[in-house]
């Protein structure tokens, strides 16, 4: 609307001027070198007006001329670069689809239209990849590590490569030169905070996950930073009493329902005789997952107390968290250890109809202590081996008699969770013992698929502990190929997705491609 205005503002002046001009007639005289030319002001006026659009036709024609050959070049160019595009395109789609002819295809028309391009790369590294010629992948990678538009990429795609070929030792490094270079990278500062938990260094992942703060949400980094500074308390425990005292306690008030923490915070406090503080701590990390170990932990606060003043204060815990089986559990072990045999039974009188394994193993326990009954013992044995599982600390599969901060398995921070495990039909979950002399009672629901025989008297154990599996130790089986992924490239083996940089985030994007 503006322009309107504009257009109709200009016309009008340039009417006014030329009714002017008509309105007032006059004679023009020019005499130069001899000649004398006589016309009339409007006549001038024209003739000046054609002049400079001959003027301006033939400067434009002039500079086409020249321009010629740089605008051809340009419009070659332009055409190869829609080529390469196109290429380029049909090239991931191909990558992401799974056609490994048809990307390498592409690929090749890509390096022969735009060589060195990122995005050409890039596809060459992804059609090697799916080609499984993991020379050529690692060759594209390097290529890409080298210059500074695509190191962070090309980092991550030898990394990966490094994975795959069993290499902990390289992909560390990547990840490691990854990290210092681009202090933003999420895989990077993940693969090197997990490198530095398995090789038990607590003081350098805390340093690292200090100075990547910025980039986690606020509860993510409490979270992590209490997993660290439980496991930095745990390794020190024996060695560095206080120091592991006030890791503790710090882990609590970042992560206060971290039942570790919680617990390991509970026992220094009780030892300092800050029994109060102990046990707000223990009931907080109580309500919210209730865990043997916090039970145990609270039963105990009062150094050489009697059995039934820690049934009494096990009592008053299990209320907190009413109807849950482990406060059940927990009130019969006390009551077990206190010879109160009735209200053992009746903790977990309501759990006897479909007991699981523990709640079983205990009731032959009770029968034992109570009426040293082996016969109903042993029933109850032979019941334990039908009965549903228990909760454990279980990681990625992996079941652990302890809580550990990173998973065995794929080496993920914080990776333990109290649960029950989830079993195959084929074979139980290894079980990941912290001591090869201390045997877990643990009793997979694959296991009862016993001969017969094996519940018949006399060939039953004498004691339940004889029914828990030994610690089963194996290498993880390998894991398939996983797809390509086709947000973000390389592809990447992990469980998760890390947002990795998108094929479009390096400097210049498509339009490079028909500059």
């Amino acid at each position: 609307m503006i322009r309107v205005a504009v257009f109709l503002v200009v016309v009008g002046v340039l009417s006014l001027g030329a009714i002017w001009l008509a309105d007032r007639p006059g004679e023009v005289v020019i005499t130069w070198q001899g000649l004398r030319i006589e016309t009339s002001v409007m006549v001038l006026v024209a003739a000046i007006v054609a002049a400079m659009a001959v003027l301006a036709l033939a400067s434009t024609l002039l500079i086409a001329l020249f321009r010629s050959p740089w605008m051809l070049a340009r419009l070659r160019r332009h055409r190869r670069g829609m080529r390469a595009y196109a290429a380029l395109s049909n090239g991931l789609v191909a990558v992401g689809s799974g056609d490994a002819a048809a990307a390498q295809k592409h690929s090749a028309t890509v390096n022969r239209l735009a060589p060195g391009e990122p995005l050409a790369l890039l596809l060459t590294a992804q059609s090697a990849q799916l080609a499984g010629d993991r020379d050529a992948a690692d060759r594209a990678f390097r290529t890409m590590a080298s210059r500074p538009d695509t190191k962070p990429l090309g980092l991550h795609g030898l990394f990966v490569e490094a994975h795959r070929r069993g290499d902990p030792t390289s992909a560390r490094a990547y990840a490691e030169e990854a990290a210092r270079t681009t202090p933003s990278l999420g895989w990077a500062n993940r693969a090197v905070l997990e490198a530095r938990c398995k090789d038990g260094d607590w003081a350098g992942a805390l340093a690292l996950l200090e100075a990547n703060a910025a980039a986690l949400a606020k509860d993510i980094y409490r979270r992590q930073r209490a997993v660290l500074l439980t496991a930095r308390a745990l390794a020190t425990q024996d060695t560095d009493r206080e120091g592991a005292k006030s890791a503790a306690l710090e882990a609590v008030k970042l992560a206060p329902t971290l039942v570790p923490a919680a617990a390991l915070a509970g026992r220094y406090l009780a030892e300092a005789g800050q029994l109060r503080k102990a046990a707000r701590i223990l009931e907080t990390a109580w309500r919210a997952l209730p865990h043997p170990d916090l039970a145990q932990t609270y039963a105990e606060l009062r150094f050489g107390d009697a059995a039934r003043d820690r049934l009494k204060r096990v009592e008053a815990l299990a209320k907190k968290a009413g109807g849950h089986i482990e406060g059940a559990l927990a009130v019969a072990r006390a009551a077990l250890d206190a010879r109160e045999f009735v209200k053992a039974r009746a903790a977990v009188a309501s759990y006897l109809s479909v007991p699981t394994k523990r709640v079983a193993l205990l009731m032959a326990e009770i029968e034992r202590a109570e009426h040293n009954d082996e016969g109903r013992a042993r029933e109850w044995i032979a019941r334990a081996l039908h009965a549903a599982p228990d909760p454990a600390w279980t990681a990625d599969g992996h079941v652990s008699e302890s809580w550990q901060p990173v998973s065995p398995v794929t080496g993920r921070l914080d990776a333990f969770e109290w649960r029950v495990p989830l079993t195959g039909s084929a074979s139980t979950a290894p079980i990941i013992a912290s001591e090869p002399a201390a045997a877990p009672v643990q009793i997979e629901n694959s296991t009862a698929k016993l001969d017969d025989s094996a519940a018949k008297p006399q060939e039953e154990p004498e004691d339940p502990e004889e029914l828990a599996p030994s610690p089963v130790r194996h290498s993880p089986s390998p894991k398939a190929e996983p797809v390509i992924p086709l947000v973000h490239a390389p592809d990447d083996p992990g469980p998760e997705s890390d947002g990795a940089t998108a094929p479009g985030g390096h400097s210049g994007g498509w339009r490079k491609l028909f500059e």
